[in-house]
């Protein structure tokens, strides 16, 4: 009965290792891959039978979240300055890699009447013309930096700055111009590709010169499931680069 009652507990030990060591990972992202991450974790499902939970939000929030003891296995930032200074402050693994390069648009719900063009002129004339728009708040948000940048360049920041609505994220400063709160909004193309927006937006990309590269960096966290590591070195792989590619991202 002893024996029998240790190959149980040892058997119950063992299926708890095995279960932490499956934790299923959580993995913090810029809403900007919203689209194409779903699309790249389906196909790890499907290739690997793994799950991952997906979390998005602006790069500088979950930074700060990472700061303060998110339980993040791995984390896909906008802007690579937040993960290098996580990688400085001993938060990652290592110092994480490049894995796409964002860009912008600007984007109106289907059927608006404002016509969107990249040169002054028109800009000008769609911002005189609209009531509110949209962008994602540059404080913490990489494509709100990026936003304000393109507008600064272009000599119409004061222009726009009184009617600017500021989303939390790209995500929902995007769905801000699809609901009509705001005329148009300055969006991520990544977003703008994706079937579920291409259905009820029209846009006009911007030239990347007009504003920073985005260079969007990833990394694991310290402490994070191991599990995740599977799924950082998936991402990189090409079936996952021609995900990013097919919403827009230049990659490394």
């Amino acid at each position: 009965m002893i024996f029998v009652k240790s190959i149980l507990i040892g058997f119950f030990t063992l299926y708890a290792s095995i279960s932490v060591a499956q934790t299923t990972p959580t993995v913090a992202a810029a809403s900007d891959l919203k689209f194409a991450l779903e699309e790249i974790a389906a196909n790890y499902k499907a290739d690997k039978g793994q799950d991952v939970k997906l979390v998005f939000g602006s790069s500088g929030v979950l930074w700060q979240q990472v700061k303060n003891g998110a339980p993040f296995s791995l984390l896909m930032s906008a802007d690579e300055a937040y993960i290098d200074d996580l990688s400085k402050n001993g938060l990652t693994v290592d110092g994480g890699s490049l894995y796409a390069i964002g860009r912008i648009v600007l984007l109106q719900k289907k059927g608006g009447p404002i016509k969107l063009g990249i040169d002054k002129e028109s800009l000008a004339n769609a911002i005189q013309a609209a009531k509110k728009i949209a962008i994602a708040n540059p404080d913490h948000a990489p494509y709100g930096r990026a936003a304000k940048e393109y507008l600064t360049n272009m000599g119409v920041w004061d222009l726009a700055q009184p009617k600017l609505v500021y989303g939390e994220n790209i995500s929902q400063a995007t769905m801000f111009a699809l609901t009509g709160s705001a005329d148009f909004a300055i969006s991520a193309l990544s977003l703008a590709s994706s079937p579920q927006i291409q259905t009820q937006s029209t846009s006009v990309s911007i030239p990347d010169k007009l504003h920073k590269p985005l260079k969007q960096k990833m990394a694991l966290i310290k402490n994070g499931a191991s599990s995740a590591k599977d799924f950082y070195l998936y991402l990189q792989e090409p079936k996952s680069q021609q995900v990013m590619v097919r919403y827009g991202f230049v990659t490394p």
